[in-house]
């Protein structure tokens, strides 16, 4: 079984040489009036933004992706995808999929492991178990989610705690948690699995944040992102999808967006085979593989949903990693858009440093300023050593240091960014 770097260089190798199958609209309709969502009300203007490289921390929690959620007893949980943790963590183990959780704001924040999340310790090159990877993550009336990705299958898996984290359920309500192996996985054990036309694409799921234990909600829906590649391998296209909070472990009653009508409404279905792209980024020079995952995050005190999201960079030879990311921010005053553009960077360099890889930017949801006009970004740096790189192999715990050395930036990253308004 490939490891996620591997499967991210075979997927980008593939979506560049040949189109993968698309999810187009087809006769899309509108749901039953019940439970559409009110229009959120109307906002200041946001202009642009600005990144303060001069407020530029590194927290010694190593890993990727951080997809965030901020819980109603103040915590911020924090997914975290390959990666050993933190640094006083006994097992010294790499991890998949993992889930800490951060005490206090951006400038002194505080870190441990949530002791009850259930361990996935797969050896390298185990053909009988699958790699979960920790994505979406939702901190909703007492109870935590997590939206696991199998890349080998696509599938989504769901678990979740309802006790702060102490104990962990499958989407079935049974425990321990199941890390299902190929053989094992199906529509009953997964919440996305062998769907139409891979209308998930990879099954990456980012879950729209809306303040402390989702206050901030009006329509009593959770919103999720996933991106895949358009039919014809020109661009990538997010899909959305949206789930009523109480009913978010019924896949039957998960509703999939069609198109904006003429007033920039959404239409929905619940029919997958119907989904239609709520916004498509141009690929260009960029990779459509393990990209385009947004952070979406309700800025309360402007009126605003804001996204950040991200692709990597391709060389000529077609290599990730050896090009500078993309990095783009939206905002909309929906979590269906329609989305305005507000900045971009065709070559996101943290702090103006050359080498930076700069991956996955994450919009805190804990921490966006009272008056809304700053917020602060989080993202991994997979900026490497080229001669430590070639020695390095599985990360295990013999070769944690070596994996430190060979990766100095593939840590939780964070900055200041300020907002314009118009």
């Amino acid at each position: 079984m490939p490891t996620r770097r591997e499967f991210i260089k075979q997927t980008a190798a593939a979506t560049i040489a040949a189109a993968m199958t698309g999810c187009l609209a087809r006769g899309s309709k509108d749901l039953p009036a019940s439970g559409a969502p009110a229009t959120l009300k109307k906002s200041l203007r946001i202009k642009s933004i600005i990144r303060r490289d001069h407020t530029s921390m590194m927290y010694p929690c190593n890993g990727d992706n951080w997809h965030m959620s901020w819980a109603a007893n103040d915590l911020q949980y924090l997914s975290l995808c390959d990666g050993y943790g933190l640094p006083d963590h006994q097992t010294d183990y790499y991890y998949n999929s993992r889930l800490l959780a951060i005490q206090g704001g951006p400038l002194g924040a505080e870190f441990r492991d949530v002791t009850g999340y259930p361990d996935l310790k797969p050896k390298y090159g185990d053909k009988d178990v699958s790699r979960y990877y920790a994505f979406g993550t939702l901190a909703l009336d007492g109870t935590i989610y997590q939206f696991l990705t199998d890349f080998n299958s696509r599938a989504v898996k769901l678990i979740y705690s309802a006790d702060d984290g102490r104990t962990w359920c499958n989407q079935d309500g049974t425990n321990p948690v199941l890390w299902n192996a190929p053989g094992e996985q199906s529509r009953r054990t997964m919440l996305f699995f062998d769907e139409p036309q891979q209308a998930l694409g990879m099954g990456m799921v980012s879950i729209v944040q809306m303040g402390r234990g989702y206050e901030h909600n009006q329509d009593g829906f959770v919103y999720g992102y996933a991106p895949r590649e358009k039919a014809n391998g020109s661009a990538a296209e997010l899909h959305l999808f949206r789930v009523h909070k109480r009913r978010i472990l019924e896949r039957s009653a998960y509703e999939f967006f069609t198109e904006h009508g003429t007033d920039g409404s959404a239409r929905w279905t619940r029919n997958i085979e119907e989904c239609g792209p709520v916004m498509s980024f141009d690929r260009g020079t960029w990779s459509s593989a393990y990209s385009w995952l947004p952070s979406v995050t309700y800025n309360a005190p402007l009126g605003q949903f804001m996204m950040s999201t991200w692709a990597w960079g391709v060389a000529p030879d077609r290599e990730l990693y050896e090009k500078p990311s993309y990095l783009g921010v939206w905002v909309a005053e929906n979590p269906w858009g329609p989305w305005r553009q507000v900045h971009e960077e065709k070559e996101w360099l943290p702090n103006n440093d050359p080498a930076a890889r700069a991956y996955q930017p994450q919009i805190a949801p804990k921490w966006i300023a009272p008056d809304g006009k700053s917020f602060w970004l989080v993202w991994t740096d997979y900026r490497h050593n080229d001669e430590l790189f070639r020695k390095l192999t599985s990360p295990n715990a013999e070769n944690r240091e070596l994996f430190y050395r060979c990766l100095p930036n593939y840590f939780f990253n964070v900055q200041r960014v300020d907002i314009v308004l118009g």
